[in-house]
């Protein structure tokens, strides 16, 4: 490889795998261990907070009498799509990341609305919430201001880094209903979601997938879940609705099964094959809900047992990816 660490890494799994624990044990592990993982000093992207967000959007609505815009009743989205629109809510933040644009705005609420809008017209859903009413509009900036700074703030407080042989790291969790074949068709998985990622993030990036089965991601759901820290990264619930509806089964094996390179799912999108190197993080038996806990209180076998896991699935992504680079360098 031209640079020592990964450059972005797409963290995948379903809800509750021990992606974001596992977020948690890079940002507080020693420098010899990151090293040895192949990942820098990160910067993270998440599409949480805007799923949060749409959540939030409708709880006001609700409250304003009007429709609901994002989730049925359920819980589940009204228009599968919106898989899409997170992912270029993500391509966004990562082209602010890479090109250090400053958010500067009196209304968060409007420039956040207006992302989504222009997300969402990207997979093909006309605009929704700049069609809503200007008496609600109003409304909406008033009692979502405190929302839409935390997500203007979290991206401006990464702004002046320097990304120079650091790791952008990217998370998100797609699946299907339960019981669904392979491959999954709509917007569902995935397959859907990995195509809507900009040009530049599938030139670079490699995948870390933590595995973990549905009835495991149901099981560690409950136990992580707190009802009165809904935004947390660590501790958001999911409803068994949408686990058993969206997240009831995942498509991330079985796209490095049909890859015709090993180690690899193979995107097709904007013209080209990208072929994004795998490792993946066997985690189907809990080894990462310590890492919820303080990180004073982790013991060393535990971390071991993340690290040498972690480094499994790295030295993985680490050789295809060089091989990847030694490809494109040929070309």
């Amino acid at each position: 490889m031209s640079e020592k660490n990964f450059k972005t890494i797409l963290l995948l799994g379903l809800p509750a795998s021990g992606k974001s624990e596992i977020r948690e044990f890079i940002n507080n592990n020693s420098k010899q261990n990151i090293t040895s993982l192949h990942i820098g000093e990160n910067v993270q992207l998440d599409d949480f907070p805007y799923v949060h967000f749409f959540s939030c959007i409708d709880e006001e609505l609700i409250k304003l009498k009007q429709n609901r815009l994002f989730y049925t009743a359920q819980d589940p989205f009204i228009d599968d799509r919106d898989w899409g629109t997170l992912v270029n809510l993500l391509n966004q933040d990562y082209y602010d990341l890479v090109n250090k644009t400053k958010i500067e705005t009196a209304n968060p609420v409007a420039y956040i609305f207006d992302r989504i809008d222009e997300a969402s017209i990207t997979v093909g859903i006309r605009p929704r919430l700049s069609l809503l009413p200007t008496v609600i509009l109003n409304k909406l900036y008033v009692n979502l201001k405190a929302e839409a700074e935390k997500l203007v703030l979290l991206k401006n407080n990464q702004l002046g880094i320097d990304l120079d042989n650091k790791t952008i790291v990217i998370e998100m969790s797609r699946g299907g209903k339960d019981g669904a074949s392979f491959p999954l068709t709509g917007a569902k998985g995935y397959q859907y979601s990995l195509k809507q990622l900009n040009p530049k993030i599938l030139s670079d990036a490699v995948i870390l997938y933590v595995w973990v089965t549905p009835e495991e991601s149901r099981r560690k759901n409950a136990d992580r879940c707190d009802p009165n820290d809904p935004g947390s990264n660590l501790h958001h619930g999911v409803s068994l609705n949408v686990l058993l509806n969206d997240y009831g089964c995942d498509d991330l094996i079985y796209l490095t099964e049909i890859s015709d390179v090993k180690d690899t799912v193979k995107v097709s999108s904007w013209g080209n094959d990208y072929y994004l190197p795998t490792g993946i993080f066997d985690n189907r038996q809990d080894k990462t809900s310590f890492l919820r806990n303080d990180y004073r209180d982790w013991k060393k076998e535990d971390i071991d047992y993340v690290v040498n896991g972690l480094s499994k699935a790295t030295d993985t992504m680490y050789k295809t990816n060089a091989e990847r680079e030694i490809k494109q360098s040929a070309k």
